[in-house]
């Protein structure tokens, strides 16, 4: 059934796995998480938030003529005058976000017959685009979901990485709508500790790496460690396949919790005991040439992609095809069609002298050194960093940021990176505190890069960290337009003389 199909029809609450307080099973014609989307008819999830608990806007939602009401006591307690008397259905669950998610899956019902999941702290981008790549090289009809939005062979808009249950599920059931049989979706810790996944039928997950990054979320590291494990101990099913990067503490402890689950094992990394295994790469100003094993049978590809790390990234996506059923053979004949994520590791322009600069999405601490430990062999000269830190956010890593750009840098400039609400000059002193006193502060993001551009010589490379793909400047409440590749574009032509 095509999600637009299940989007005209109505459905009663006991088909979508729901019971209401009293008894009363209304038909239901749509659901919606925002207050402002109710139509009549609709069931209205009204879930515990971060700053809000949705049971504030119940008393709208019924306004709107929503039939049900889906939320837990809190949410309850909060509407009591609102629903006393009222003639909808009311679901109380102790867990609505788990709730929505499965009525969610029942109400579309369709979703693409392969679909796989990639979680860690960087690379899920990556990952999940390979994967799509991969698919569609090979045949199938795919898409890849996540930060980048939905795309492939069905495309569409999202405003989350991991994107709430209606939302999630509407998607899938178009693309399966439009012909689309693999789906390869980034699980972010958000989205799976607030089962947004729960109800999507997936039959691969993958582990690439552990390191900080939403600490204003999470508790602490073990609470954020816990979420991505919800992919493997929650989500995928016994007897489901696992791609594990075991090539640190957290990765073996990956592995350990996919075991402990009865899931099929697949390891990723540079030791001897990892099943898909890096043997040697070698590099040069365009890409690099991937030594690998495949359970000890070694081979040889040529990736063109910049940098290290992408090479475990490819392996994942690897194992993630093979997983939902292409062979070996298959995917090795296609991996060097691979193309870089747009706003990873991505040469966005090119110096008279033959400098380059590159743009990457790195804006966490580990991410950063990746990124330059990455592009260090494939630079004879110097590299030149410009980098920032978020308002808003983890205030931890800022200092963390500024000390892997000094360590792993050779020119460092620190400016402005989607400040908020924030004061940017306080932001820039804790990116300045680990970035050392021979660090440039630039706040103007523009001419950060301008300078960056202007400093390279012969050899040299630039990195823009922070901001990849995105095409605007959060400052306040407000989006600037502003894209870090056409800045670099524009830089670059203009200190060349061709503008």
């Amino acid at each position: 059934m095509t999600g637009e199909t299940v989007g005209q029809s109505a459905k009663r609450l006991s088909q979508l796995g729901l019971r209401a307080k009293d008894g009363r099973d209304p038909e239901i014609s749509g659901i919606s998480v925002d207050s402002r989307m109710v139509k009549p008819g609709h069931l209205f999830a009204a879930l515990p938030g971060s700053a809000l608990h949705g049971g504030e806007f119940i008393t709208f939602a019924i306004r709107m003529e929503a039939a049900a009401i889906l939320t837990d006591r809190a949410g309850l307690k909060i509407a009591a005058d609102a629903l006393a008397g009222w003639d909808g259905a009311v679901i109380i669950a102790e867990d609505p976000r788990a709730a929505l998610a499965g009525a969610a899956a029942l109400w579309f019902e369709a979703q693409p017959e392969n679909v796989v999941a990639v979680t860690g702290t960087s690379g899920k981008t990556s990952v999940a685009t390979f994967t799509r790549q991969i698919w569609q090289a090979i045949g199938h009809k795919a898409i890849s979901l996540g930060t980048m939005g939905v795309q492939g062979d069905y495309e569409a808009k999202l405003a989350h990485t991991t994107p709430e249950p209606v939302t999630l599920h509407r998607a899938l059931s178009d693309a399966a709508a439009a012909g689309v049989t693999h789906a390869a979706l980034e699980a972010s810790s958000h989205g799976l500790d607030q089962r947004r996944m729960d109800g999507v039928r997936v039959k691969a997950g993958a582990f690439t790496n552990f390191s900080q990054d939403h600490l204003d979320y999470h508790a602490d590291f073990d609470s954020y460690f816990a979420a991505k494990a919800l992919l493997f101990n929650h989500i995928l099913e016994e007897g489901e396949d696992a791609i594990i990067n075991i090539d640190s503490d957290r990765g073996r402890q990956m592995a350990d919790i996919a075991k402990d689950r009865g899931l099929a094992l697949t390891t990723i990394g540079q030791g001897e005991d990892a099943m898909l295994r890096i043997l040697g790469q070698r590099y040069d100003a365009t890409g690099q040439d991937l030594r690998f094993s495949i359970m000890g049978q070694p081979h040889m590809v040529r990736l063109p992609l910049i940098g290290g790390f992408q090479a475990e990234n490819v392996l994942a996506a690897m194992g993630l095809a093979m997983a939902a059923g292409d062979s070996a053979e298959q995917i090795l004949a296609v991996l060097p069609q691979l193309q870089t994520v747009r706003g990873r590791m991505q040469l966005v322009a090119q110096r008279e002298n033959g400098a380059a600069v590159f743009v990457d999405y790195a804006h966490k601490p580990g991410a950063v050194i990746a990124a330059l430990q990455s592009l260090r062999p494939h630079v004879m000269g110097r590299i030149v960093v410009v980098i920032g830190a978020g308002g808003d956010r983890d205030k931890g890593k800022r200092p963390l940021m500024g000390a892997a750009a000094r360590e792993h840098a050779d020119v460092v400039i620190v400016t402005d990176d989607n400040p908020r609400t924030e004061d940017p000059a306080l932001i820039r002193a804790a990116v300045l505190e680990g970035a050392g006193a021979e660090a440039t502060e630039i706040g103007d993001r523009a001419e950060a890069i301008l300078r960056g551009v202007d400093a390279l010589q012969p050899g040299d490379a630039l990195l823009i960290c922070g901001k990849g793909h995105e095409t605007g400047q959060i400052v306040g409440q407000d989006v600037y337009p502003f894209d870090d590749a056409e800045q670099a574009s524009v830089a670059v032509a203009a200190l060349d003389g061709k503008i």
